[in-house]
Formats: structure tokens, C-alpha cells, sequence
């Protein structure tokens, strides 16, 4: 039997104030011109809801640029979904906050580059790390539960200590300490930001040790650096098994990085039901499952654990998404990854030229 869905992330604007390295947004941006309207979005959420989600994250680009987020907050609410804004914070007043808690939002996650100003503008082209802060504090002083993350890299593993410390006391009810995962503009800037064996232990050493301090306080959770895994993990608990993403066009998939997998055709809100979308559509059957794996996933005793590894990962390494996940040591791409991390622990001189998260920087 086909599991429903249980999570919606509505990606409803690609526009964003800041241009991170790592950005998990298709290397081609969908303009704004290019947006689905309001009565398009508040269908889909009743669409969902009557598929089976139970809760709904809104995100970006920044979120936050939508005139009508309070709207599609407030019709999500009506359906009973959970909701939950992801956030860079910027632009993010008093006013707007409360709006949004009266139309129903549950929560933010709040997300920041590093511990200083100068640390969010190495990898965001942006200093305003001080609005960032006063988003957090507008997000607790509203009554909402502060969640925060960060993506963890080369540039920022060895402050992990003072990112924590930022983190809480800013008022961070959870912690996500994500290690960067490699495709999108963070494939692109991988040399810049895959950190070395000993950064890596030393930053894992920390987490730790104040997972240990703050229990109780603050819930810290650590998101496996792949490429110095084994094994790779698994995709989106399956293909198509767990939750789906709306893009800002309409366009359907069942992850948040797939709209850069050109080979597969992925349907549009617009033209389908997602219900129909979601059960019947090429591009959600085309690796659900394992039917459709090749050796040496297929005969492998782990098929059912991380079913192939990422889609997304194994397309952006080898322009293949039905090959193994090359993280897996038992890929025979696994080459890929390992001349990667080999180059990343020859030295830590390395200064390659960043490319930085901005309309046409995909074709440099």
C-alpha cells in the first residue's frame, strides 16, 4: 500500500536577501514572474491535507517576500496542518510576526551562517547578522518556539563552540547542526567548503560534549557529513515514501533538491491534482521502491534501509540518478567521493573562488 505523505515543504518564493554557497535551490532560480498565485498555493494545501500531511513548512528563497504568506498560513491552519516558517529572519518586524501567529503559524526555524557578522558575510554576502538576532528575539517575544540552523563547512566547523553558544542564547528551544551535503551550489563550491578528517572529529567532539550540556535546554541534533560515511543516506526515508515539495513555478517533487535532475519529467500543481501527482505520477514512481535498482543496490542486504542512497546526489556525480549513491563504499563511483575527500585533506591552504547564490551565477 502507498504511504501517504507527511509533510509538505512549499517552497513559495525563490526570491532571497541572501546568496549562501551551499544553497539547496536549483543552480537556475524560477523568477518571480514564474510564481504560482495565491489561489494555486491555498488549493494545494487543501490538496494536501486531503492526501494525508500533517504539516505544512514554508520556505524559500525567504519566505517572507510573500505579501500573501499570512493567507496561505491561515488556510493551512483551517485544514488543522501544522505550520512552520523557515526563515532567514530578514525582514521579519514585530508587526509581520504577530500577523503571522493570528493566522495560525505554530513555529520558525531561523537559520544563521556563523557566530559574527563577518562570518555571515563570507558565506552569505550579507553582514546584517545584527536583524538576524533581532528575528530571534522577535520570534521568542511572540510566543513562537525558536528553532535554528546552520549548515556546518570548512569555513565554519572550527566555531562550532561559539555558533552553539550563539544559538543559545538567543533563546534556541532545537539546534540543527547541518554538515553540508554536496549538490545544487554546494557541488559547486566544494572545494571552498568540504572540511577535512580532523575538523570534522574535532567539530563531532563538540557537539557532544554540549548535546551532554545543554540536555534539557536546548535539543542539538547533528546531520551525518556523507561523504565520511559508509554508507549514504537514505533518500528522503525513499523516494516519494514521506513528503513531496512545491516549488514556486507549481512544479512537484519528491525532494527539496531534484528540480536540478533534468532527466526526469516532474509533473506541475497546475496541471495535475496532488493526489494524482503523488500516486500516479513517472517522475514519484521512477525510484520508488526498489524494482528499479540496479547492482549492486539490488542485491544488496541494505536496500531497504537507505534505498540507493540520494537520487540527487548520484545525478549530480555521475549525470545518472538511478546509479548507487556514489557515497556508498560499495559504489562503483565511490571513486568520486573519495578523491574528493582526499583533496580536502591535503592541506587547508586551499582558497578557490566562491560562487555565490545570485541570478546567472549558475552558468560561471
Amino acid at each position: 500500500m502507498l504511504p501517504a505523505p507527511y509533510g509538505l515543504l512549499a517552497e513559495v518564493t525563490h526570491q532571497c536577501p541572501l546568496h549562501c554557497l551551499y544553497c539547496s535551490n536549483p543552480l537556475e532560480l524560477r523568477a518571480r514572474e514564474q510564481e504560482i498565485g495565491t489561489a494555486d498555493w491555498t488549493r494545494v494545501i487543501r490538496e494536501a491535507a486531503d492526501l494525508g500531511v500533517v504539516q505544512v513548512h514554508f520556505s524559500g528563497g525567504e519566505p517572507l517576500l510573500r505579501g500573501d504568506l499570512a493567507e496561505l498560513i491561515a488556510q493551512a491552519r483551517a485544514c488543522e496542518l501544522y505550520t512552520n516558517l523557515i526563515t532567514s529572519g530578514l525582514g521579519l518586524t514585530e508587526e509581520r510576526a504577530k500577523s503571522l501567529v493570528a493566522a495560525g503559524l505554530n513555529s520558525a526555524q531561523l537559520s544563521i551562517q556563523g557566530d559574527t557578522a563577518e562570518a555571515s558575510e563570507r558565506v552569505a554576502a550579507t553582514k546584517r547578522f545584527d536583524k538576524k538576532r533581532e528575528a530571534a528575539r522577535t520570534i521568542t517575544d511572540v510566543g513562537l518556539p525558536l528553532s535554528m540552523n546552520v549548515v556546518l563547512h570548512r569555513l565554519n566547523l572550527d566555531r562550532l563552540d561559539a555558533i552553539i553558544d550563539v544559538c543559545e542564547s538567543w533563546g534556541a528551544e532545537r539546534l540543527e547542526l547541518a554538515n553540508t551535503q554536496y549538490y545544487g551550489w554546494a557541488l559547486r563550491n566544494r572545494e571552498l567548503l568540504l572540511p577535512s578528517r580532523e575538523q570534522l572529529a574535532a567539530a563531532e567532539e563538540v557537539y557532544h560534549r554540549r548535546k551532554a550540556e545543554l540536555a534539557g535546554r536546548v535539543e542539538l541534533l547533528w546531520i551525518l557529513p556523507d561523504y565520511y560515511e559508509r554508507f549514504p543516506k537514505p533518500c528522503m526515508g525513499g523516494w516519494a515514501r514521506t513528503a513531496l515539495t512545491v516549488a514556486p513555478d507549481g512544479v512537484a517533487y519528491p525532494c527539496p533538491v531534484a528540480a536540478d535532475i533534468d532527466t526526469v519529467d516532474f509533473p506541475s500543481v497546475t496541471e495535475h491534482p496532488l493526489e494524482w501527482i503523488w500516486a500516479k505520477s513517472p517522475g514519484f514512481e521512477a525510484f520508488r521502491g526498489t524494482d528499479w535498482m540496479p547492482e549492486p543496490c539490488r542485491s544488496c542486504s541494505r536496500k531497504e534501509i537507505d534505498f540507493g542512497g540520494c537520487r540527487c546526489q548520484a545525478f549530480a556525480l555521475t549525470g545518472d540518478a538511478a546509479r548507487t549513491d556514489p557515497v556508498c563504499v560499495y559504489s562503483p563511483d565511490h571513486h568520486l567521493v573519495e578523491e574528493a575527500v582526499e583533496g580536502a585533506n591535503e592541506g587547508a591552504d586551499r582558497a578557490p573562488e566562491p560562487v555565490y547564490r545570485r541570478p546567472g551565477a549558475a552558468v560561471r
